[in-house]
């Protein structure tokens, strides 16, 4: 991995210019302000003082909106130069508490507005910048990757569409099925998994946590969910079990079918600690039946890890499982929106992703690998010798 220090000898691909649309605004703030205290203490070589002119900046955030008309239609602008810059754009498409008036009344942004919103951004930047990167944390229609019956591939022709717009560089976090990058195979598509933060988060929340063979279990809530289970058991040395989902296929509830039953399919859970590991949290319901199974076979506490907390049908159902004792905490990360009610229950850990995103900007802009970044398994091994988890 490189260090910061190395860093600063590699002259940057362009200048750093980041625009957070508004839905990412308060992770973009986290970020710049990473960047911007990191370079300030970066000592230059003064021979390259010319390839590092506006390396140091209190800010790399560019001036940009996206206004609406009384139609509700919307235009993107830039308000200063993006000529040759390195430019990363940061969107979130989950960000429901955004709003704009459609002739006076209200309508809350979804998903399709802030991905029109991102093109309408590049399409603003008209080809001027030397390098186009979109770090989209929850990829836009990636529960719509695959084709089963006649229908749409929506994911696989959002990748195309940003790819033949001028995206070289496309970053999103825990993708629900990453081979939809097969659509894009020339192109740069890194799905990046939060493991290690969220590891780091139950060690520094978490201070009698034993993880151990003797003492924790990683749980797949389903067949899906299998890959990142597997890797995080496989880290810290304990064993996996998973669920797989019985559904009623004659029947269609909200676009799915619905679950019949969950079947378990692991070694004895009881008296140790759980972990239940997935890419979202949708309405919870499946959490909570896992919860209730895990229970049943007398599991001692049962943490619930998320890349993405949506939480589509509020926290009810989770408070009353908090109360009845089947959930102790609960973890996802600001990659998307939180809601402010969500930060205020006590068994809430929020994971901060700010850092990393961050780290993963500096390295790219200094056209730098990021592999050891995509592989966080060192980072890993010394977080829990630090703990004293070895």
């Amino acid at each position: 991995m490189p260090t910061q220090k190395e860093l600063n000898r590699v002259i940057p691909y362009g200048d750093l210019a980041i625009i957070p649309l508004e839905s990412s605004r308060m992770i973009g703030e986290k970020v710049d302000k990473y960047i911007s205290d990191w370079r300030r203490e970066a000592t230059l070589d003064p021979t390259q003082e010319i390839h590092f002119w506006n390396y140091k900046k209190d800010s790399y955030i560019i001036d940009a909106k996206c206004p609406r008309f009384g139609s509700g239609e919307a235009k993107g602008i830039i308000n200063e130069s993006v000529r040759g810059k390195d430019v990363f754009l940061l969107v979130d498409v989950c960000n429901h508490s955004l709003s704009y008036k459609v002739c006076g009344q209200i309508n809350h942004m979804s998903p399709d507005d802030h991905y029109q919103d991102l093109k309408r951004m590049i399409s603003a930047i008209g080809g001027k910048a030397r390098r186009l990167s979109v770090i989209m944390p929850f990829l836009y229609e990636g529960r719509q990757h695959r084709r089963s019956t006649r229908e749409s591939l929506d994911c696989a022709l959002a990748l195309q569409e940003l790819v033949s717009m001028g995206v070289e560089n496309i970053i999103t976090f825990d993708a629900h099925d990453p081979r939809v990058q097969n659509s894009i195979p020339l192109n740069s598509f890194e799905t990046v998994q939060p493991t290690y933060q969220f590891i780091k988060a139950l060690l520094a929340n978490i201070p009698d946590i034993k993880m151990d063979a003797d003492h924790m279990m990683i749980i797949s809530p389903d067949e899906g969910a299998m890959n990142r289970a597997i890797y995080f058991g496989n880290v810290i040395g304990v064993d996996v079990g998973t669920f797989y989902k019985r559904r009623d296929y004659t029947k269609i509830v909200e676009g799915r079918n619905p679950i019949v039953a969950h079947e378990f399919l692991g070694s004895s859970v009881e008296g140790k600690d759980v972990v239940v590991i997935d890419d979202m949290i949708s309405s919870g319901e499946s959490m909570i039946d896992v919860a209730t199974e895990l229970k049943r076979r007398k599991a001692n506490r049962i943490f619930v890890a998320s890349t993405f907390g949506l939480f589509t049908n509020g926290m009810k159902v989770f408070d009353e499982a908090y109360e009845k004792g089947l959930i102790y905490r609960v973890m996802t990360t600001n990659l998307v929106y939180q809601d402010p009610e969500v930060l205020k229950r006590e068994y809430y850990i929020d994971v901060d992703m700010s850092k990393y995103i961050a780290l993963l900007i500096d390295t790219l802009n200094h056209d730098s690998s990021i592999s050891e970044y995509l592989d966080p398994t060192d980072r890993i091994e010394r977080v829990l010798e630090k703990y004293g988890q070895k």
